[in-house]
């Protein structure tokens, strides 16, 4: 596979994984509003806050983005030049990608993981049945 290609394939999984964190706690919260009973679902709710909270401490600690390395890295082995972009690279660049100071980012994605751990308070989630057995033994 071409290199190019494979950065483009990064690109898209980063922007669906944003995607999916801001749009996944408007859901919940939405969901929670009119009573869908889907935003209770434990796995997608831990999955949603393990989501966040990865970005949040590697923030944190001041590591980069493995995904965003991942696709430079395609990128520079295929020979781009950036500013020879394709469509969706540059679309998707413009979305996901801010100039501010990394405190500010640091500042964000903390207060997003608080937003969406304390949905968790607001619209508890619905346990498995196999779990839901142990909480109750204890």
């Amino acid at each position: 596979m071409e290199y190019s290609f494979l950065a483009e394939v990064v690109l898209i999984t980063h922007f669906l994984y944003a995607f999916f964190v801001v749009g996944g706690l408007l859901l919940i919260w939405i969901g929670g509003f009119i009573k869908w009973q889907w935003v209770k679902l434990f796995w997608f709710r831990v999955i949603h806050l393990a989501s966040i909270a990865f970005v949040a401490v590697i923030s944190l600690f001041g590591i980069p983005c493995p995904l965003t390395i991942l696709e430079g890295n395609l990128r520079i082995a295929g020979g781009a030049d950036f500013y020879n972009q394709s469509f969706i690279q540059y679309w998707l660049h413009k979305i996901l990608f801010y100039e501010a100071p990394d405190e500010i980012f640091t500042l964000i994605y903390a207060a997003f993981t608080i937003a969406v751990a304390g949905s968790f308070y607001f619209l508890p989630v619905r346990f498995p049945p196999f779990l839901a057995t142990k909480l109750k033994k204890e």
